[in-house]
């Protein structure tokens, strides 16, 4: 780990494009679904940068000029994703596990707070073998507000007893740095994920890695 600081004993990530590479088969269930909808082709840009925006809310995101349906736009592409995922390869980024014990090594305290849905959360943590490390997993079924509203992360630390200026927000896109920074909590932006760099910047992280090692831990 490149980083070594005082007072950070608490991490809350993200899931998609920070622990876990999800990014092919999210790419391929987003244009699965904008083709079925037959709605107007985007680049690989755009797509990624809904992801870390809930699914319920991602159409319109996606397309804020038209009068689509947010509820139509994420039922097509959960029917999509779970016909894509069953041949996906996924995996963790390097580092991720190794840090992440090491982390847990140290005494420090580990969360999660994803757009993902709880039960698909759940289901990757189980098959990594790493449910059991985190203190708590808020996923968007978790809370009435997602990302970049800071609800994920207060909920986590108003859970836990958690204080913000005791916790680094991890994660891969501006919706995840806008979060952690609106909760108070310091913030560290990971490059290698779905988030691109101008985006990632005008969020403001308080760090920013290249690499999952790298992150920033107590001593």
């Amino acid at each position: 780990m490149g980083f070594y600081m005082m007072k950070i004993m608490n991490y809350i990530f993200d899931f998609d494009g920070t622990l876990m590479d999800t990014s092919g088969v999210i790419l391929s269930t987003i244009k699965a679904t904008i083709k079925d909808m037959g709605l107007p082709e985007k680049t690989d840009e755009e797509c990624r940068s809904i992801i870390g925006i809930r699914t319920d809310e991602a159409g319109r995101y996606l397309y804020p000029d038209l009068d689509i349906s947010n509820k139509e736009f994420a039922k097509t592409f959960r029917a999509n994703y779970d016909r894509l995922q069953k041949d996906a390869k996924e995996k963790p980024f390097p580092g991720v596990i190794e840090t992440l014990r090491e982390l847990r090594s140290a005494g420090c305290r580990l969360a999660i707070a994803s757009s993902r849905r709880l039960v698909s959360l759940n289901d990757y943590l189980d098959k990594l073998g790493i449910k059991e490390w985190f203190d708590i997993v808020v996923g968007a079924d978790s809370v009435s507000k997602g990302k970049p509203d800071p609800e994920p992360v207060l909920t986590v630390l108003k859970t836990l007893g958690w204080k913000a200026d005791e916790t680094l927000v991890v994660g891969d896109a501006d919706v995840d740095i806008m979060m952690g920074n609106a909760a108070g909590c310091k913030t560290c932006a990971v490059t290698y994920g779905n988030g691109s760099m101008a985006s990632l910047n005008a969020a403001r992280p308080y760090y920013k890695i290249d690499n999952f090692k790298e992150l920033p831990i107590s001593i």
